[in-house]
């Protein structure tokens, strides 16, 4: 006979289908990319979005009192997902330290202030998407700022996902040049193979719905 103590098992745990309806924060939705991930994941989830000049509402990435005012206001939710933060574009011979600052201080301070003040308002098991870019692996000229801060966004995702509580998870999107872009950024992403803002979009539903964490999604 078994001396097996059945009482002392611990539970299975509980699997919860990710792909459930879900109340989720967009930031950025007023962007291409914004458009496209907000089109296909409010096909099944709950999307509100905000942004510093449009969306349902406004909020600024460079302000912690912004940030968490908005957050105070929304949550409890499910997922937050940003695409938004600008960066600096210019010839390294001619860059100053503010100009540098500029991209550090929008896209990825604001990303990283934005992730550090969602992890108190999301449901167990929740998750925080962030968007980061090809130029972290693949640079260009004019574009030092550009992939410092996507390589800087990469990184703090793959630590705080060891450190996260509560089963809450966070990884970054990583695209090239978007086909829609072209027009703008297509002469300084010489040769590089552009992808639709649609065929990005599922990257954001696998960090939402999957059960990844710390992992940067490239899409090329």
């Amino acid at each position: 006979m078994s001396n097996l103590n059945t009482t002392n098992r611990q539970a299975a745990p509980q699997i919860v289908d990710k792909s459930q309806p879900q109340r989720i924060l967009l930031v950025g939705a007023s962007g291409v990319l914004g458009q496209a991930v907000q089109r296909h994941l409010g096909s099944r989830h709950e999307i509100l979005t905000a942004g510093r000049g449009s969306g349902q509402y406004r909020v600024d990435l460079r302000s912690d009192a912004s940030v968490e005012a908005l957050l105070r206001e929304l949550g409890p939710l499910d997922a937050v997902v940003s695409t938004a933060g600008g960066l600096h574009f210019g010839p390294l011979t001619d860059m100053t330290a503010a100009q540098f600052d500029s991209g550090l201080q929008d896209k990825l301070l604001g990303q990283v202030r934005l992730a550090l003040a969602a992890q108190h308002v999301l449901r167990d098991g929740g998750s925080i998407t962030l968007t980061a870019g090809i130029l972290s692996r693949e640079p260009i000229p004019m574009g030092a700022n550009a992939s410092a801060v996507n390589a800087a966004l990469e990184a703090f995702a793959l630590a705080a996902a060891i450190e996260l509580p509560r089963g809450l998870r966070i990884n970054v999107v990583s695209p090239t040049v978007l086909t829609e872009s072209l027009p703008q950024y297509g002469a300084f992403m010489a040769g590089m193979e552009s992808t639709p803002a649609a065929r990005v979009a599922l990257a954001y539903q696998r960090s939402v719905e999957g059960g990844l964490t710390g992992r940067t999604f490239s899409v090329v």
